[in-house]
């Protein structure tokens, strides 16, 4: 088990010591998707659903996420991030969300930017769920990270 970083030598679940790392310059980009019908789609776009303006709800929601994912995910480290953003594209039955987090610290912030991403997605349900239910949230995933011991990293 000595090739996962979050268990010891016994198997034990620890949280990994970053201390003697060094501090570089660190960023990471996640990205998902919510399908929904036109018409949903279409009131997500204008605003015009009960609940308003659901982006700039989700937005807000997905940032402050990725500033608690510390306290949310076992064994993160809480981390000062320096930016995190939540953007928004329209496709012809989705709402695609790109979230990036950075920081200049001793630790990546993957789990930052996939956090941000997931709960912008399930804001954007809550948000419009009185529209529609059936609406699917799919393919979260990391888009690429930068920095750290390992380097870069892109998705295919």
């Amino acid at each position: 088990m000595g090739n996962l970083s979050h268990l010891d030598d016994t198997g034990a679940a620890r949280m990994v010591d970053v201390g003697g790392k060094a501090a570089t310059a660190r960023s990471a980009t996640a990205a998902g998707r919510i399908r929904m019908a036109p018409a949903t789609l279409q009131a997500v776009r204008e605003g015009s659903g009960p609940k308003g303006d659901v982006l700039s709800a989700a937005r807000i929601a997905g940032i402050m996420a990725a500033k608690k994912t510390g306290e949310l995910i076992p064994l993160c480290h809480p981390l000062a991030l320096d930016t995190v953003s939540v953007d928004f594209a329209f496709s012809d039955d989705a709402v695609e969300v790109t979230a990036r987090a950075a920081l200049t610290g001793k630790t990546g912030v993957e789990m930052e930017a996939l956090t941000a991403a997931s709960v912008a997605l399930l804001t954007l349900y809550d948000m419009a769920k009185a529209l529609e239910k059936g609406m699917v949230i799919e393919n979260v995933r990391l888009l690429e990270k930068t920095g750290g011991k390992s380097g870069d990293w892109r998705a295919e």
